[in-house]
């Protein structure tokens, strides 16, 4: 199917961004690397009035040491990303979640940004990101504003980029020497996460000091199980006893084609054990 006729404009600077933003009216659409966007557009579903294209702003490309956190350009593609040294040696977390995104071509379009702001439950960018701690930065025509990722994601598909703003990058804190995994469960190579959990933790002589864990597609948002994570501290590969069962209390996943909600908590719990036991062996 074909799209319906929109105005395009393709600024190259943040500000003339933002300006394109607000002289499109109540229905504008930013397009950053078009592979949610543009099946969606493609299919009718929306009808925007102006497309903002964010593709030749090269401020918002780019993974940089920033001291104690790395900073990540909203319109960084998946592939930059997993093939970074910084990202392996500072946020190994990140890396191996992307590299599960799709396949290679959608890696090589697609941006952490454009991700993240579209905020479907089932992505494999926010679970990560929301374990890392990131923080978000916004700009708007107010100015530029930070976000931590606990407070990123209201609702599904819904963040705190609002009206005539841009998320235009990632900081995310150092979490060097920290053993990483994404697992992630689907039926056929290349499917959107049935349920994912993203696990980072640092560890002292085989034991856990600290742990992180972030799960996808278990409610309307991604989500942090920090009873788990409290429950790890101090645990041993040996010695994990029931420490992840409790990771899909609270949460709210869907029931679809793919499984039903129970199924999709029992994943979780399968899932976290497999992912911490994995990072703990770097």
């Amino acid at each position: 199917m074909i799209p319906t006729a929109f105005d395009y404009q393709a600024p190259t600077t943040v500000d003339e961004a933002l300006q394109a933003l607000a002289s499109g009216g109540d229905d504008v659409k930013v397009l950053g690397g078009g592979q949610s966007l543009l099946p969606i557009l493609r299919m009718r579903l929306n009808a925007p009035d102006v497309l903002v294209d964010l593709s030749r702003i090269e401020s918002l490309r780019g993974i940089r040491d920033d001291g104690d956190a790395l900073v990540i350009g909203a319109m960084t593609p998946y592939s930059d990303i997993a093939e970074s040294v910084l990202v392996h040696e500072h946020a190994a977390l990140l890396a191996k979640a992307v590299a599960e995104v799709a396949d290679p071509q959608i890696r090589h379009r697609g941006t952490i940004g454009g991700a993240l702001v579209h905020a479907d439950p089932a992505g494999d960018v926010g679970a990560p990101v929301l374990a890392l701690e990131a923080d978000l930065v916004i700009s708007g025509p107010g100015g530029e504003r930070t976000v931590p990722a606990s407070e990123f994601f209201h609702d599904l598909f819904e963040t705190s980029v609002g009206e005539g703003e841009l998320l235009t990058s990632v900081r995310i804190p150092k979490h060097t020497g920290w053993g990483a995994r994404y697992e992630k469960f689907v039926r056929v190579s290349h499917q959107w996460s049935i349920v994912a959990v993203a696990a980072t933790v640092k560890a002292e002589g085989g034991v856990i000091r600290e742990a992180r864990i972030g799960l996808t597609n278990m409610g309307n948002t991604p989500l942090r199980a920090r009873g788990v994570e409290q429950a790890l501290v101090g645990r041993s590969a040996a010695d994990l006893g029931d420490a992840c069962d409790s990771v899909a209390d609270g949460t709210n996943p869907p029931s679809d084609l793919n499984g039903a909600a129970d199924y999709r908590r029992h994943l979780a719990r399968v899932l976290t054990r497999r992912a911490v036991l994995t990072a703990l062996r770097g």
